[in-house]
């Protein structure tokens, strides 16, 4: 069973026995199941099945999903981590037997404007008089109102009767698209530039910090703070401990992050868009003057791998045609932008691209080169030595009370808050600085960022997804059918009046 049919089947709320005789009445629901419909089989033994595939539904779309376009500046295929779902409480359990009870008494207002069309009817052919042809036209047109906006609510959250109607459950087919949009909304909204710009600036933070500062007190409490970081991080590290804390966080990054595909990413990028064709243009130019320079060298190359039995005369012909030939195709190349051997360049690259992010024996050897680069001695020692000749230094300085260093530091702080207090044009520099580093984060990793929210929403169980927002909305969009219904009686009655009217 997919996961379109677990949402889709006869475990509906409002559709499996049709509106006068759906979930919406609730009084056949199965306890804790409140979406199951009277006679819907498996909507409580089922319903771990129904969720294991919309589970995997989507899970699917967290390992390599292509992100929607229009989400940010950058569109790209990532891998997402699997990140967990929400339960289905018993707060939600109590929002749901809410629902339960609007949709009951939505369904009995249905049940009423049809009792008073039957009996309408009958009064009116039984000679009751014309008001019957007022009250009967009310409430067929109360009818038409509460079916049409009983389809409209339940289309959002399950197929209406079972029937997969397109442009229906959208809640559950359309989860990962409004977790897209959503994040697309918060981050064009809420993570923009001007609206990180005018929040900090709000908060005047270079003349609070200057304020701050300016107090001795404060100066020599940042820096016995500082200090004592800095002792606490330096005593319990070791030069050993630092370079396999080191190795271990450039292994394990290595390790969890393939770097093929996001290279083949980008290779294909380049070549899509032709930005190598200069790097090509500087090879064919180096290699036309290396050539034009070296004949020699080039022709006593051919020369020195002919046969012995050849007469000299002969290997000195071949050397000069293969020189002159080889220096042809080099010139060609470089003053031909459309020469065959640059489309062999472009397909090979392509090709190459694909092969990066596809195919298994490519990745794997990329992989082994990331690994035996990182795992270099030069690395290591590197790491060694620096780190042991800076720990003595800072040690030293921060242990002392009286070190140049500590002391420099509290008179840098006081200067810098005395001059932030009072410094109108240095406040805001800082200011400007804070804001622009902000907006840069926001603005560079805005799509990080949203992906949390599209990510998170992907990650979520479709047919809890869809319960749970019920539960939280059902109550309200109910009075959509209550509503639908009253007004679609005023205006039948409305509609009927004008044309008997009209009519005579």
């Amino acid at each position: 069973m997919s996961s379109e049919g677990s949402a889709n089947g006869p475990a509906s709320s409002d559709g499996a026995a049709g509106p006068a005789g759906s979930a919406d009445g609730a009084a056949g629901s199965a306890p804790g199941s409140p979406d199951a419909a009277p006679g819907s089989k498996g909507s409580v033994a089922g319903s771990s099945s129904d969720d294991a595939t919309t589970s995997g539904r989507a899970s699917g779309a967290t390992s390599g999903a292509q992100v929607p376009p229009g989400r940010g500046a950058r569109t790209r295929t990532r891998t997402r981590t699997t990140l967990p779902g929400f339960a289905y409480t018993e707060a939600d359990e109590e929002k749901q037997r809410g629902v339960r009870r609007m949709k009951l008494t939505a369904l009995g207002l249905l049940v009423f404007v049809a009792i008073v069309f039957a009996l309408a009817t009958w009064a009116g052919k039984a000679g009751a008089g014309p008001w019957t042809g007022y009250v009967a036209a009310a409430a067929e047109a109360g009818m038409v109102g509460a079916l049409a906006d009983w389809f409209a609510v339940t289309a959002l959250f399950r197929h209406p009767l079972g029937i997969p109607i397109p442009h229906t459950a959208i809640i559950p087919n359309k989860k990962d698209q409004l977790g897209a949009s959503l994040g697309s909304f918060v981050g064009e909204n809420f993570l923009s530039g001007d609206v990180v710009r005018a929040r900090l600036r709000a908060l005047g933070i270079g003349g609070r910090l200057g304020s701050w500062l300016a107090e001795p007190a404060h100066a020599d409490r940042v820096t016995a703070e500082l200090s004592t970081a800095l002792r606490g991080a330096l005593t319990v590290l070791r030069d050993s401990d630092v370079q396999a804390v080191v190795a271990e966080a450039i292994t394990r990054r290595a390790d969890n992050a393939e770097i093929a595909p996001g290279v083949g990413k980008t290779l294909q990028k380049v070549v899509a868009d032709g930005a190598h064709h200069r790097a090509v243009d500087l090879v064919c130019a180096r290699a036309h003057d290396w050539l034009v320079l070296h004949s020699d060298s080039v022709m006593d190359a051919v020369e020195g791998g002919a046969p012995g039995w050849t007469p000299r005369f002969v290997d000195r012909k071949v050397g000069e045609r293969v020189y002159r030939e080889l220096l042809r195709f080099v010139t060609e190349m470089r003053d031909m932008p459309g020469h065959p051997a640059r489309g062999a360049i472009d397909r090979f690259l392509t090709d190459f691209a694909a092969d990066l992010q596809s195919d298994t024996d490519t990745r794997a050897r990329v992989e082994r080169m990331k690994s035996d680069l990182l795992a270099r001695s030069e690395v290591q020692d590197v790491i060694a030595s620096a780190w042991s000749s800076v720990r003595a230094m800072i040690m030293s300085a921060a242990e002392d009370d009286r070190s140049e260093l500590r002391l420099r530091a509290r008179s840098s702080l006081l200067s810098l808050g005395a001059r932030l207090a009072s410094d109108g044009r240095l406040q805001a520099k800082l200011e400007g600085w804070i804001e622009d580093a902000a907006v840069y984060v926001v603005t560079t990793y805005r799509a990080e960022i949203t992906s949390l929210i599209s990510d998170t929403v992907a990650s979520w169980d479709a047919e809890h997804t869809s319960r749970k927002i019920e539960a939280h909305i059902g109550r309200d969009l109910q009075f959509i059918r209550i509503n639908g219904t009253v007004v679609g009686a005023l205006a039948g009655l409305l509609i009927y009046t004008v044309a008997h009217a009209l009519g005579g």
